[in-house]
């Protein structure tokens, strides 16, 4: 995905591989990253947080109209987090990656034992 308008393409795709592995959405080691430049973005995200959609990555600012409260509240039940840089922000997503499928097949290896 490259543009804001593939939000709804990404939550597709992200609707597909939960049910193809049936897990729940938020399962699959996929991130979102939105950036914070029209005024779609905001309702964007608010879609993507009532459809519960976790893990995003979000910048260059966190929005200016969330209060501190709202602010942690998103950040601590739905990870939403500010970005930082290219480099560091696909490190820490290639890291979550790795991290997530390691623990699937771990758990797939421990069920099958």
């Amino acid at each position: 995905m490259g543009q804001c308008n593939d939000a709804y393409s990404a939550i597709q795709i992200a609707i597909a591989l939960s049910k193809a592995f049936n897990v729940e959405v938020n399962e699959p080691p996929l991130s979102l990253i939105l950036s914070w430049y029209e005024q779609k973005a905001v309702a964007i995200l608010l879609t993507l947080l009532y459809l519960g959609i976790k893990n995003m990555r979000l910048g260059p600012s966190m929005p200016a109209f969330l209060s501190k409260n709202v602010a942690n509240f998103i950040r601590e039940n739905h990870n939403l987090k500010p970005i930082i840089t290219p480099e560091e922000d696909i490190k820490a997503i290639q890291q979550t990656f790795i991290l997530k499928n390691f623990l699937k097949f771990l758990k797939m290896y421990l069920l099958k034992v």
